[in-house]
C-alpha cells in the first residue's frame, strides 16, 4: 500500500512538473511566433513563468524572436526533476548525459504537444467559430501560423478545404517518433520521466 502511494506521489510530482514545463515552452513559442504580448492569455503565461525565467534572462538575453532563458529554464527544471525522482526511487546517481538527453527529449515533447493541441483547437474553432474574437482563439492562430504558413505555400487551400493541418500533424508525429523517441531511448531512463 505504501509503495503504491509513493509511486502515485512520484507520478503526481512528475505530472505537475510536466504541466509547468508545458507552460514554459508555451512562453517560448509565444515569443517565437510573435504573438500578442498584451493578450490576457500571454500575460498569464508570462506571470506564471516569470519567477523562473526572469533570473535566467540576465544571463541568457532574448534575441528577437528567440528566448533562450525559457528553454534553459525548461531543461533545468526537467533535468532536476528527473534527477530527484530517480534518487527518490532509489536508483542512485543517474548518468549526467542520460539526464541531459532525457531533459532535451522532455522539452521537445512539450513543444510538440503544444503545437498538436493548438492545431486541434484551431481546427475545431474553424468549424465552430471561424471568426472568433476571443483572446484564446486569437492566440492559438498566432501560435500555429509560423508552422502553417510554410506548408500553405506548398499546399494551398483547395477552396474551403485546407489540407495543411494534416501535413503538419504528420510532421509532428514523425518528429516525435523519430527524434524525440530516439532521444528518450538514448537517455536510457524510464519513459515516464521523459514525458511520455
Amino acid at each position: 500500500m505504501g509503495s503504491q502511494m509513493g509511486s502515485a506521489g512520484l507520478m503526481l510530482v512528475n505530472t505537475l512538473v510536466n504541466v509547468y514545463l508545458f507552460v514554459l515552452m508555451l512562453r517560448f513559442l509565444l515569443q517565437f511566433s510573435r504573438a500578442d504580448y498584451y493578450n490576457p492569455v500571454s500575460q498569464a503565461v508570462i506571470k506564471a513563468t516569470r519567477p523562473v525565467v526572469a533570473p535566467l534572462q540576465r544571463i541568457f538575453r532574448p534575441r528577437g524572436r528567440f528566448d533562450p532563458a525559457s528553454l534553459v529554464a525548461g531543461l533545468l527544471i526537467k533535468g532536476i526533476t528527473i534527477f530527484v525522482l530517480l534518487k527518490l526511487v532509489g536508483i542512485g546517481m543517474p548518468p549526467i548525459q542520460g539526464v541531459l538527453v532525457a531533459s532535451l527529449a522532455g522539452v521537445l515533447s512539450a513543444i510538440l504537444d503544444i503545437y498538436f493541441f493548438a492545431l486541434i483547437i484551431m481546427i475545431i474553432l474553424s468549424w465552430v467559430a471561424p471568426q472568433a474574437s476571443h483572446p484564446g482563439a486569437i492566440l492559438v492562430h498566432q501560435l500555429v501560423e509560423p508552422i502553417m504558413a510554410p506548408v500553405r505555400k506548398v499546399i494551398p487551400p483547395l477552396g474551403m478545404i485546407d489540407l495543411s493541418p494534416i501535413v503538419v500533424f504528420i510532421g509532428i508525429s514523425l518528429f516525435d517518433s523519430l527524434i524525440v523517441g530516439a532521444l528518450a531511448r538514448a537517455a536510457g531512463l524510464p519513459g515516464m520521466l521523459v514525458g511520455f
